[in-house]
């Protein structure tokens, strides 16, 4: 008679009939091989355990893209007008452009994200922008000229929302540090664009290479997101997983549909509008005040210089604290005393007015701070960060539009100023309202599923 039947199958015994064992001699079972471990596949490390030095330096990179396409323009956009030529129509248009491209396409930005992964599409926006700086240059035409530099703006529009998506995926446990830090970078290259443009267009003796320059760091912040974005597809991939890091990511949360969402694209409007007219106006204001225009361009950068490291601190302070009214009153009391200051003494206290508007514009960082700490999904950082940012740049770009026909209408300041103010008051009100801890799934009615 042959031994009983081992133990079949994974560990399950099978029936057998009873054996007879031979006299006198031992029953000998097979041993029983070990139940074997179901492993189930691998999850992707979470983002927090991902997120290193190469990744900071290439947000950071990016950061640095943000904003140089449109400040490299403002010097040598007469020696554009000549050079295609541009008429009136199409200068205004260009310049109206970076408020309605972000606006318009970082509408969208949520849309895109449900089908490709944050990583993969911040490649693309990166190409889409060096591919619009680089075609912009090679026009000839004025509408051609415009058209590309919506094709590089809409690259810069889609990077805008990504960002603060990404800083909490990657850096979960710093995002204030992380926010500052790209938010200092995005300033340092907005103030070099503006600086070097013209020196580098002198020195290749064209316009076209000052404006084209900037289409390589675009191109490097591109590359240097590709082995970024493929270990994130492979992770998921071997995971099983949406590209996302996250199942809830292809959940449409309508941040439109929530008082937060709109409380938040309020405070995001209030404070970019404010900021484009200043931009804008600022130095204009200066000359009338009596200062030569290379002193009052000084004044404008200098504005921009001392943003820097505010920049930095404001969402690391900002994520520290448990209320954020502190510092939406800080900055709306600076901005205040800005604009009385420039309003009755703007010579007199010129530089004491520049720093405290650059303490006021402090509400941009802690804005963009604000959106990844109202939502616990990324699918829910998204969602704000794109509606926030789309209705707050469509109201931004009526910022110099409004202020410039004011100044035009009555000559002076007084109105210009006053309107700010306008805009001060809603910036603190919203602000205020969601200077305490809430979230846009509750408001979604979204499960947290992060």
């Amino acid at each position: 008679m042959t031994p009983p039947t081992a133990l079949a199958g994974r560990g399950t015994p099978r029936r057998t009939a009873p054996a007879v064992p031979v006299a006198h001699a031992p029953v000998v079972h097979p041993p029983v091989a070990p139940a074997p471990v179901v492993r189930r596949p691998v999850a992707a490390l979470p983002p927090a355990v991902q997120g290193g030095a190469l990744v900071l330096a290439a947000m950071l990179l990016v950061a640095l893209n943000l904003r140089v396409a449109i400040t490299s323009l403002g010097p040598l956009l007469n020696e554009v007008r000549t050079g295609l030529p541009l008429s009136g129509l199409q200068a205004g248009v260009v310049t109206t452009l970076p408020a309605l491209a972000f606006a318009a396409v970082g509408a969208t930005t949520p849309w895109l994200v449900r089908r490709v992964s944050p990583p993969r599409l911040l490649v693309a926006s990166m190409g889409a922008l060096a591919i619009g700086q680089l075609l912009r240059v090679t026009t000839g035409t004025g509408w051609l000229f415009v058209l590309t530099s919506a094709l590089a703006l809409a690259g810069i529009a889609v990077a805008n929302v990504l960002l603060p998506t990404l800083v909490r995926q990657y850096f979960p446990h710093r995002v204030g540090l992380v926010t500052g830090a790209y938010m200092m970078s995005l300033t340092i290259g907005a103030a070099v664009a503006a600086g070097a443009a013209v020196p580098i267009a002198h020195a290749a003796g064209t316009w076209r290479v000052g404006l084209g320059f900037w289409a390589l760091v675009a191109a490097a912040a591109a590359v240097i997101w590709l082995p970024i974005a493929w270990r994130a597809r492979q992770r998921s991939s071997a995971a099983h997983e949406p590209a996302t890091h996250e199942p809830a990511a292809r959940t449409a949360i309508r941040a439109g549909r929530t008082r937060l969402g709109w409380l938040m694209a309020g405070f995001f409007g209030a404070q970019s509008f404010a900021a484009y007219a200043q931009m804008g106006w600022l130095a204009q204001l200066f000359r009338d005040s009596g200062f030569s225009p290379g002193s009052a361009g000084l004044l404008l950068a200098g504005v921009t210089a001392v943003s820097v490291p505010i920049a930095l601190v404001m969402p690391t302070l900002a994520t520290r604290l448990t209320s954020l009214r502190p510092l939406v009153l800080g900055t709306a009391l600076a901005s205040a005393l800005s604009y009385a200051g420039l309003l009755w003494l703007p010579y007199e206290g010129a530089l004491v007015w520049m720093v405290l508007l650059a303490l006021g514009q402090g509400t941009f960082p802690m804005a963009l701070a604000m959106i990844g700490l109202r939502a616990r999904t990324n699918a829910g950082v998204v969602s704000l960060s794109a509606f926030a940012q789309s209705v707050g740049y469509l109201i931004a770009a009526l910022g110099p539009l409004s202020i410039g026909l004011l100044y035009t209408r009555t000559g002076g300041w007084a109105l210009p100023i006053g309107l700010l103010f306008v805009a001060l008051l809603v910036q603190t009100g919203t602000g205020w309202a969601i200077s305490r801890p809430r979230w846009i799934e509750d408001e979604a009615g979204q499960p947290d599923r992060a």
